[in-house]
C-alpha cells in the first residue's frame, strides 16, 4: 500500500525483496527508489542502514537523479573489513521537505511581488521551527544565526529582498540542508543486502586431481596413486600462475561396487581407481579421506600449504554415493527404491552413473539436512571455506535455502559455487536463494553476438547472480577447443580472464589437452574422472602457463576487472573482432580480440570515448599488457591480429587531454 509520500521501485530488489541482493566488502552499492507526492512541495529522502551486528548507522541523505525520472539515490559504502560481511538492511524514508519548497517558491512569488509578506512570514515561522530542531552539534554560532534570520525575515524596515536573500544564503542553505525539517516521514519495505567477502565476486581458480600428481608406476608395474603430499609439489607452480584457489573434486574414499573403468567403462581392472564422484565405501563417506590420498592429517597440512602460497581450497560437495556408501546400508530411506526393490541409480540421459545412487531429500529430510549441515561443517573445521556444490539443480531448492543460511549464521565467510548447467530459471533461483557463484553457459558461447549478449545478461543481473567462467572442465571438452588448436586456448583464456571476475581452469588446459573420446562427444579422451592422469609440467615455457601468468598479473593488477557491471562493448567493424573495456575510476582496461582461431583478422575499432573516461577528441596512450608496445589512438584505430602470434589487444589505457 502507498503510505503519505509515495516510496516506490528500491533498488537492488530481488523478486520484490524475499531475497537480498549481493555486494562484497569494500563495493559501493548505488541503493535508489522512486519518491514523490501529489502537488508541487518539494519531497526528499533518506536511507536508514543497519549492519549485520544490528546498529543503526548515520542517514545516507539520497539525492534525485535525472529530472522528471523522480529516482533518489544513496552510495552505501560497505567497508574493506571483515566485520562487514553478513546481512545488511536498509529502509528508504520519504518526506515532504518544507524548507525545500519554500526555498524554491519565495524567490519565484517575491520577486515577483506575490504574496511577499505572507511568504516572508511563512519562511520565518520555518526558520523557527529549523533553529529549534537544530542538534547539539551544530555550532552557537550557526545557530543562532538561525535564529537571527527569523528576525531579519520579519523586519519590515529591511527591503523584501534583502530579507530574503539573506535567508537564502547558500551558507544556510547548505546547514538546513544538512538538518532538514522532515515532514510526513514515510518508510519503505526493508530491503536487504547480503555481503560477503572480496573472493566471492574475483577470483581465479584452478582445479587439478591430487590422485594424478606424483601418480606412477612402481618397480613391479603397479600403479601408484598421487598423495595430499604429492599434490603439495603442484602448488607452488600453480600460485607462481596467479591463481587464488585450487579446487579440488571430491577427496572422499571411492566406491568399489559398480565402480567405473577408464573412459566410463563398466569393466574396471584391479588398479583402476574409479570416479572421485562415486563416494563411499566400506573405508568411509563424505566426512572421510579416501586412505590412498593419505589421512586427514596430511589434507590439513595440503590446506595449510596453500594458505602459506597466497591460496585456498575448494572443495566438491557431491550429495551423492556409492552403492556401498555408509548412508545405503544406514540410511535406506534417503534413497529411492524402485518397484522390484532396487535403489535407483543416478541418470542423466543419455548418460548412466551405475557407480551412484542419487539422494531423496523427501523421505527424511530432517535426518538428511542435518547430516549434510555435520559434513559441511566438518570440512570448515579443516579451513575448507568454499565448496564447489555438484549439480545442485537436482536438489530441492529450499534445502540449499535452509543449508547456505544456516552455515553463514556462524560462518559468513563459506562460499558455494553451483555446478548447474541447466535452465537459467533454475540457475538464477539458485543465486537468489544464496549460491555465492554460479557456472555459466559461457563454455558454449563463442560467437561474437552471443558473448555480447551474454556478458551484458549476466552484468545485468549482477546485484545476485555472480558467474565464474570455466574454459574448461572435467566434463566439458567444447567443440572449439577440440579443433581450435593453441591459439583458441588463448582466445577462451582472455575471454574467461578479462570478461568475468572469477573464471576457472582446469588442469591441462596449459597443455593444450584436447582430444575427445569420439566425434561430437564433449568428454575427454582417457578422462581423469576415470583414470589417472599424470602429466609433465618439467617446461613450463611450452605451455600456456605464461600466458595464464600474464593475464592472472593484469587482473591482480587492475581493480576495473575485478568487478562485473563496468562492461562496455565496443563497435568493431569485423564479425570476428570483439573489443570492450572494463573501468573503475581511472583504471580502464581495453581488450580487443580476433575469436577466429584459424587466421589474422583486419578491423577498425571505434571506440566509447566517454566510456574510458576520455572526451572525444582525446588522444589515449594505450599500453599492450602482452607485448609492452605502446600506441597513440583515439576514436578510430586499426588493427591486425594474427592468433597465430598473438590473438589480442590487452591494453591499459591513459588518457591525455
Amino acid at each position: 500500500m502507498v503510505g503519505r509520500i509515495a516510496v516506490t521501485e528500491l533498488s537492488p530488489s530481488v523478486s520484490c525483496g524475499s531475497y537480498p541482493a549481493r555486494a562484497v566488502t569494500g563495493q559501493i552499492v548505488v541503493l535508489s527508489a522512486t519518491v514523490f507526492r501529489e502537488g508541487h512541495d518539494a519531497v526528499a529522502a533518506d536511507v536508514v542502514v543497519k549492519g549485520p551486528d544490528g546498529k543503526r548507522r548515520p542517514f545516507l541523505r539520497m539525492v534525485p537523479g535525472t529530472p522528471g525520472t523522480d529516482r533518489w539515490s544513496a552510495p552505501l559504502v560497505v567497508p574493506d573489513d571483515p566485520s562487514s560481511e553478513g546481512m545488511w538492511t536498509w529502509t528508504v524514508e520519504g518526506w515532504s521537505d518544507p524548507l525545500g519548497t519554500w526555498w524554491h517558491d519565495a524567490p519565484v512569488k517575491i520577486e515577483a511581488g506575490v504574496d511577499v509578506d505572507v511568504m516572508l512570514e511563512e519562511g520565518a515561522r520555518l526558520y523557527e521551527r529549523a533553529a529549534k530542531a537544530l542538534p547539539k552539534t551544530v555550532a552557537k554560532l550557526d545557530r543562532e544565526a538561525v535564529s537571527g534570520l527569523v528576525v531579519t525575515l520579519r523586519d519590515g524596515s529591511q527591503d523584501p529582498l534583502e530579507r530574503l536573500s539573506a535567508a537564502v544564503h547558500p551558507t544556510v542553505v547548505e546547514l538546513l540542508s544538512a538538518n532538514p525539517l522532515r515532514e510526513l516521514v514515510t518508510r519503505s519495505e526493508t530491503r536487504k543486502v547480503w555481503v560477503d567477502r572480496a573472493r566471492a565476486l574475483y577470483g581465479a581458480w584452478y582445479e587439478f586431481f591430487p590422485r594424478s600428481e606424483g601418480a606412477a608406476l612402481d618397480a613391479w608395474g603397479n600403479v601408484r596413486t598421487g598423495t595430499f603430499r604429492t599434490a603439495m609439489d603442484r602448488l607452488p607452480a600453480v600460485a607462481e600462475m596467479g591463481f587464488d584457489v585450487v579446487y579440488l573434486p571430491p577427496i572422499h574414499p571411492i566406491g568399489k561396487v559398480n565402480r567405473k573403468g577408464p573412459n566410463n567403462t563398466l569393466t574396471p581392472g584391479p588398479d583402476d581407481p574409479g570416479s572421485p564422484w562415486a563416494i563411499g565405501s566400506d573405508e568411509g563417506g563424505h566426512d572421510a579421506v579416501h586412505p590412498e590420498l593419505g589421512t586427514i592429517e596430511d589434507f590439513d597440512a595440503f590446506v595449510a600449504r596453500t594458505v602459506e602460497l597466497g591460496m585456498e581450497v575448494a572443495l566438491d560437495l557431491a550429495l551423492q554415493c556409492a552403492p556401498d556408501h555408509p548412508w545405503a546400508t544406514e540410511h535406506p530411506e534417503w534413497f529411492t527404491t524402485r518397484a522390484d526393490g532396487t535403489i535407483s541409480f543416478a541418470e542423466n540421459p543419455p548418460k548412466k552413473y551405475q557407480d551412484i545412487y542419487p539422494l531423496n531429500f523427501d523421505n527424511d529430510p530432517k535426518g538428511l539436512y542435518a547430516e549434510v549441515l555435520r559434513v559441511v561443517r566438518h570440512w570448515t573445521s579443516h579451513g575448507v571455506r568454499i565448496f564447489r556444490v555438484d549439480n545442485p539443480h537436482t536438489k530441492p531448492l529450499e534445502f540449499w535455502e535452509w543449508l547456505i543460511a544456516e552455515v553463514k549464521k556462524t560462518e559468513p565467510d563459506v562460499l558455494f559455487l553451483a555446478e548447474a548447467f541447466t535452465r537459467p530459471a533454475m540457475m538464477h533461483e539458485l543465486a537468489k536463494i544464496g549460491f555465492t557463484q554460479s557456472y555459466t553457459y559461457f563454455t558454449w558461447r563463442t560467437g561474437k553476438v552471443e558473448l555480447i549478449d551474454y556478458a551484458l545478461e549476466l552484468a545485468a543481473a549482477s546485484h545476485y547472480m555472480r558467474p565464474n567462467f570455466f574454459v574448461n572442465t572435467p566434463d566439458i571438452l567444447h567443440a572449439s577447443l577440440q579443433y581450435g588448436g593453441p591459439p583458441v586456448f588463448k582466445i577462451r583464456a582472455v575471454l574467461a580472464a578479462l570478461l568475468s571476475p572469477s573464471y576457472g581452469v582446469y588442469a591441462g588446459y596449459e597443455l593444450y589437452e584436447h582430444v575427445a573420446v569420439r566425434p561430437g562427444s564433449e568428454e575427454y579422451l582417457d578422462s581423469e574422472k576415470y583414470q589417472l592422469r599424470p602429466r609433465d609440467w618439467s617446461q613450463p615455457e611450452k605451455t600456456l602457463a605464461p600466458y595464464l601468468t600474464m593475464l592472472n598479473r593484469v587482473r591482480r593488477e587492475h581493480p576495473a576487472l575485478h568487478w562485473l557491471d563496468n562492461v562496455t562493448f565496443h563497435t568493431v567493424d569485423s564479425p570476428d573482432v570483439l573489443a570492450w573495456s572494463k573501468r573503475t575510476g581511472d583504471d580502464v582496461v581495453l581488450v580487443v580480440l580476433n575469436l577466429d582461431p584459424h587466421g589474422a583478422r583486419e578491423a577498425t575499432v571505434s571506440l566509447d570515448m566517454p566510456a574510458l573516461g576520455a572526451d572525444w577528441d582525446s588522444r589515449l596512450e594505450v599500453t599492450d599488457q602482452v607485448t609492452g608496445r605502446s600506441y597513440d589512438w583515439g576514436v578510430h584505430d586499426y588493427v591486425r591480429l594474427d592468433p597465430f602470434d598473438e590473438p589480442a589487444h590487452v591494453l591499459t589505457v591513459r588518457v591525455e587531454r
